[in-house]
């Protein structure tokens, strides 16, 4: 036991064990995602081995496990299919500089912005991406090559007995002791079992060859040696690259967030970003697919007691491994035991108490949550899912605060009205703010207040500025109190209207381009 850089405690056996675990079900997945993108296996085992080690080193999540993913293989399958594999390779470095370049300008402090609802429709879609994901090992192929068809008969009942063998002991053993992962020891019993008695399973063998040896150094072979060439280049990558970029982050940054809920820690946001970016650009220089935060793989991490850099340091330790000197071992791992793991961290990650609030939350969030699992589930993108929540959360935030403002109207003298005015002054407020007032039946000198009220853009100002023009049109005084100096500076028609009071007026400043 020791403290690891960030203070936690380190227990290392566990950390050393939690990492084998991650490797073992890593294989799978990163050979899975691979075929999804069209390029050779090694390309995602690779990818998984440098993403989760340098990260794990340099990255800003201790216990978060990142690796070849679905939902970027998903997107790089149109590159390779259309350009080949040495753009794809291209473009993963690219992603990696535009990930950088996102933590050296903190834009990791944007996921603060994504509601809790957006959250729960992202884990809850995440969760549902992983147990569809399984559902292929139900299926076998009627020949080489040929249409898949499910499992029936003594296979079927195989793969089902050995998937709930590995679940029970997953559920179970914590009960007993926890000197080992759960998740370990089930692989290592449903492996042993099948082995032993010879149970006709599918094996990760049966799927492809991890059989490799170290990565080569290599510079993605693209046409990059005249100004022209690299224009038509970029022109290619470049929308491919912000895409990986986009979505790369947006999963990372969001696991980064469960993962600091789970263990009461905070993560950092930027440094993570830089983490990924650097990994992914030597997954362009060593001939890999690139990678992100992997939030079934950081639950199995966490759960089995990875929550320092050790964890995922080993994980890519015995990735390496496994492909250099152990891959016919490996090989022979039952899929049903690697399923068996995963449906428990399905069961681990869906946010099953969703079901219970969906009647007592608002309807606009609970639109929102189904919403985002529902495009996390259909298009398998995390990026198009979060942005389109973030989007309905702010148009709804927008609409509700549009509908609070008001005023409250005093008299000083016969000749005088006092419009006190509440709420938020901003894009969407702006009509009803219009409407408040009555430049043709007020009398002379109107004062209108800001003392309770806050502009918070550039349409609020602009909002003011009409209205003192309808009132120096109709020949009125008009006052404007409590405004802030920068309102003032930003007003064109009004601002030798305003009574500025730099004691007691507010100095909020208002986000405007003329400001920034």
């Amino acid at each position: 036991m020791n403290l690891c850089s960030e203070g936690q405690v380190c227990h290392y056996k566990d950390e050393i064990l939690s990492g084998l675990t991650v490797a073992l079900a890593l294989v799978p997945e990163a050979i899975a995602f691979a075929i999804v993108a069209q390029v050779e296996p090694l390309v995602g085992l690779y990818a998984s081995f440098i993403v989760v080690f340098i990260t794990a080193v340099i990255g800003g999540r201790p216990g978060m496990i990142s690796g070849a993913t679905g939902a970027l293989a998903v997107v790089m399958l149109g590159l390779v299919v259309m350009h080949g594999i040495e753009y794809l390779f291209a473009a993963v470095l690219l992603m990696g500089v535009i990930q950088i370049l996102a933590g050296a300008l903190r834009l990791g402090k944007f996921v603060r912005l994504v509601p809790h609802p957006v959250m729960l429709g992202f884990v809850n879609g995440l969760a549902i991406v992983i147990f569809l994901a399984q559902i292929t090992q139900f299926k076998t192929p009627v020949s080489e090559g040929g249409a898949m068809v499910w499992m029936e008969g003594p296979a079927l009942w195989t793969l089902l007995g050995l998937i709930a063998l590995t679940m029970g002991i997953i559920h179970f053993l914590p009960r007993f002791t926890k000197a080992i992962p759960a998740s370990l020891a089930g692989i290592l019993v449903v492996s042993t079992l099948t082995i032993l008695f010879e149970l006709p399973a599918r094996t990760v063998g049966d799927i492809a060859s991890i059989a490799g040896g170290f990565p080569d150094f290599h510079i993605p072979m693209v046409p990059f040696s005249s100004p022209r060439e690299m224009i038509d280049t970029l022109m290619i990558i470049f929308p491919y690259a912000m895409a990986f970029a986009a979505i790369g982050l947006t999963e990372s940054l969001l696991t980064m967030t469960v993962i600091d809920e789970m263990t009461e820690t905070r993560g950092r946001g930027n440094k993570e970003c830089v983490g990924q970016g650097l990994a992914n650009i030597t997954c362009g220089f060593f001939g890999a697919m690139g990678g992100c935060a992997m939030i079934g793989q950081s639950m199995i991490n966490v759960n089995s007691g990875g929550r320092c850099r050790v964890s995922g340091m080993v994980a890519g330790a015995f990735l390496l491994i496994f492909i250099m000197f152990t891959s016919e071992l490996i090989s022979s791992i039952p899929m049903a035991a690697l399923v068996g793991v995963m449906f428990m961290v399905v069961i681990g990650t869906f946010e099953w108490s969703s079901f219970r609030i969906l009647g007592k939350i608002p309807k606009s969030d609970a639109f929102i949550l189904v919403s985002v699992s529902a495009i996390t589930v259909i298009t398998d993108n995390l990026a198009i899912a979060v942005l389109i929540g973030v989007i309905i959360s702010a148009l709804v935030f927008a609409w509700s605060h549009a509908k609070r403002v008001d005023v409250k109207i005093t008299r000083d003298r016969e000749d005088s009205k006092v419009y006190e005015l509440h709420g938020p002054l901003f894009f969407g407020s702006t009509h009803a703010f219009q409407a408040l007032f009555d430049p043709a039946t007020d009398p002379d000198d109107v004062v209108v207040e800001f003392k309770y009220s806050r502009v918070y853009d550039h349409s609020g100002i602009e909002a003011i500025d009409i209205l003192a023009e309808r009132y120096l049109n109709a020949d009125k005084r008009l006052h404007l109190r409590y405004l802030s100096p920068e309102c003032v500076t930003l007003l064109s028609k009004a601002g030798d209207l305003c009574e500025v009071n730099v004691i007691k007026d507010p100095t909020y400043r208002v986000a405007d381009d003329q400001l920034a």
